[in-house]
């Protein structure tokens, strides 16, 4: 390929001044200088510190299994899980199979982490409103951290909703909520390529959908020294920037494959005294066994058995059939989580180098768009997706089957050579389709590449309200107009004149929803679907993925397509919906019903008050199936605590040209200039600059960073 333009070796860059410290934007995102990965990394976690503290202690006390510990009985079940599902030991394993240099670094971080800590949380006002106080971050923290965060971003718990309508409604049913999970994460990522005409670069831009969390899943960052200048979107607790970054000459982009990488199996247990025997294929052998005591502040100790058999460790128990759950993933059985793609990632200049980077990436598995100045784009697929028999992708699987051991091989992951406009919004592409089974449906996907393809400017495309609602309005449009009384004869007509965009400040928009809404609780009272309802086998912690109506709210499309081959008829119950929408209460505008719901713990009222101010703030647009992807779960409930969580636009010609965007701010702190300042403009669709000039940032205090301490391999 032609250079677009002379591509030399980035020389080293810093600030005027070469001292080591925090420097911070008008928008309070801290720009980070030091001399060596090492010292920066420290600097890194010092930051981490100082901004999110509540936030990263909270989530080291995930991956420990100790919330409870800290924060009472309500949080009793997701320690339990994390305990059974070995995530702290995951992660100390992972910690001690990193390269020499990238554990290095690891530590450096965790220790920065240290350094900032009892200052971070002196000004969070969660520590003092829980009655509690930070701990201390050990080596392997980051990891642990990282795998809190994903250990449910995968399919398995999909596999448990799946057993179950197998269960209640029978194996043809299925397939009958296929779709982009509750709960899993969806993405919008694409590249415009360079134009040799003018010497413009290519572009790179998209928003991760996640959780709407607070404070934010992503810390803006940028990370510089003499080695490299990269800035982008952390995960606070996480040394690097894993999933969206700018380096200069080349800038990354993730979505999530949708891969099936995590199994779960069906185990046979008994017992002898404290030996537990799990069923193999030649007969019984001992299973690891432990028993852990999880503190409960305000209440009692609880014990939990923890096991691991063969496959993993059993997470779950089938309450129904008195069958163990095990769970087996890339992570626990290679012992590594990717880490080792971290810092040569940072060092990236090219789309190989970040090819090559991502080799060692293992989990979650991510569909990755790179470019670099020279106009080269690639589209990869990054992660470890284990080679073993379809039916693992289906439903938790007897373990005592040979047929469903895991080969010991890892499918070859795609990369090609992109050339035009090229969109990644977790569609079924002939690059991921035989990795996985759940999918997003196509519309963002087709709805960016139209965009795209019009000449759209980026930040037009991150707000597009578009809605696919062809299933239902073929619905609407089968109905008989003389069936219906007149008020619902108007609202049939109504919604087939609509336009189909889910604006803020449509009445349209906002009765489509409340008829869909109606529709999906209509079919959650249907004899055919009440069945679901029977009560479940898992836990309680899998609700979110397990819960009928949320289930036929989040796939409606999808059971409204696929009930008549199950000769049900699903046009009565949408006249009934319409009738029940005409003749009540005007549901007033999309906005209005649509409200921002940021996920968080509910320990101090100054954040509870905060967040109550936020939702008056805002009015928001979209909705799960729009490219602005503002979820929420008809039937459930309109508001919205699934969406964009972050916008990056990475101008790869000029990177001063980029432009980004957060939820919330860079702090965690209620009270802090920057702990909201960003709801606006995201709100609105707008984005703010990318600082790249050091001398518009203002400095912090010089602290001093010590030698990093010799730590043992």
């Amino acid at each position: 390929m032609t250079l677009l333009r002379e591509s030399a070796p980035l020389a080293p860059v810093g600030p005027p001044v070469r001292a080591a410290g925090i420097h911070r934007d008008a928008w309070g995102v801290p720009h980070l200088w030091a001399e060596t990965a090492d010292d920066l990394a420290r600097l890194q976690g010092r930051a981490a510190a100082l901004d999110r503290a509540w936030q990263i202690e909270v989530e080291r006390w995930r991956s420990e299994g100790r919330l409870a510990e800290h924060l009472g009985p309500a949080e009793v079940g997701w320690d339990r899980f994390a305990r059974r599902a070995r995530l702290d030991d995951t992660a100390r394993s992972c910690y001690a199979r990193l390269d020499p240099a990238t554990r290095r670094w690891v530590a450096a971080y965790a220790q920065g982490v240290n350094d900032g800590l009892v200052e971070g949380a002196a000004a969070a006002p969660e520590f003092a409103a829980a009655g509690c106080a930070p701990g201390r971050w050990r080596p392997w923290s980051p990891l642990g951290v990282f795998l809190a965060q994903h250990v449910l971003f995968s399919t398995f718990p999909n596999k448990l909703w799946r057993a179950h309508v197998t269960a209640t409604l029978g194996p043809a049913a299925a397939a009958l909520f296929d779709a982009e999970p509750p709960g899993g994460s969806g993405s919008n990522a694409w590249v415009t390529p360079a134009d040799p005409a003018t010497g413009r670069a290519p572009v790179v831009a998209g928003d991760p959908h996640r959780i709407l969390e607070l404070p934010g899943i992503y810390h803006q960052v940028r990370l510089a020294c003499p080695e490299f200048d990269v800035l982008g979107f952390a995960f606070p607790g996480v040394p690097g920037l894993p999933h969206f970054g700018h380096a200069g000459d080349v800038a990354w982009a993730v979505t999530n494959a949708m891969a099936d990488y995590q199994d779960l199996y069906r185990e046979r247990l008994r017992r002898d005294g404290d030996v537990v025997l799990v069923r193999e294929a030649d007969g019984w052998a001992p299973a690891r066994r432990r028993v852990e005591t999880i503190g409960v502040r305000g209440g009692e100790p609880e014990p939990v058995e923890v096991i691991e058999t063969a496959r993993g460790p059993v997470v779950d128990h089938d309450r129904h059939t008195g069958e163990a759950l095990s769970l087996r993933t890339p992570s626990r059985v290679a012992q590594r989580l990717g880490f080792d793609a971290l810092l040569p990632l940072l060092r990236s200049r090219t789309v190989d180098d970040v090819a090559t980077a991502l080799q060692a990436w293992v989990e979650p598995v991510n569909s990755v768009l790179v470019a670099d100045r020279s106009g080269a784009v690639t589209q990869l697929v990054a992660g470890l997706v284990p080679v073993r028999d379809d039916r693992c992708r289906q439903e938790p699987v007897p373990a005592w089957e040979p047929r469903y051991r895991w080969s010991g091989e890892y499918a070859p992951l795609p990369r090609t050579a992109v050339t035009g406009p090229t969109a990644c919004a977790n569609d079924r592409r002939p690059d991921v389709a035989a990795l996985g089974r759940d999918f997003a449906p196509p519309h963002r996907a087709r709805r960016i590449r139209a965009l795209l393809a019009e000449g759209a400017e980026p930040a037009a495309v991150h707000v597009d309200t578009r809605l696919d609602a062809g299933v239902l309005r073929g619905v609407l449009g089968r109905l008989d107009p003389a069936a219906l009384t007149g008020p619902a004869r108007d609202l049939r007509d109504r919604l087939a004149a609509w336009d189909g965009r889910m604006a803020a400040d449509s009445a349209d928009a906002a009765a489509y929803a409340a008829w869909r809404a109606a529709l999906a609780r209509g079919l959650h009272e249907h004899p055919a679907l009440r069945p679901l309802r029977s009560p479940g086998a898992y836990d309680e912690l899998f609700g979110p993925w397990t819960n009928p109506l949320g289930r036929i709210g989040y796939a409606l499309d999808a059971v409204v397509a696929g009930l008549p081959r199950l000769g049900v008829d699903v046009d009565p119950v949408a006249a009934a919906a319409l009738e029940e929408v005409a003749h009540g209460d005007p549901p007033g505008t999309w906005g209005q019903r649509h409200r921002l719901h940021p996920v968080h713990l509910p320990v101090s009222p100054e954040v509870d008050a905060a967040v109550d101010a936020m939702r008056a703030r805002v009015a928001l647009g979209g909705d799960s199936d729009c490219v602005l992807a503002t979820s929420s779960v008809p039937g459930l409930s309109d508001a919205c605590w699934r969406g964009p969580v972050a916008r990056y636009v990475w101008d790869l010609t000029d990177r001063a040209a980029s432009r980004w965007v957060v939820p919330f701010g860079a702090s965690g702190r209620p009270g802090d200039p920057h702990f909201a300042d960003q709801l606006p403009q995201w709100a609105s669709g707008e984005l703010i600059p990318v600082v790249t000039d050091w001398r518009l940032l203002t400095p912090e205090p010089d602290e001093p960073l010590p030698e990093l301490e010799k730590r043992n391999a």
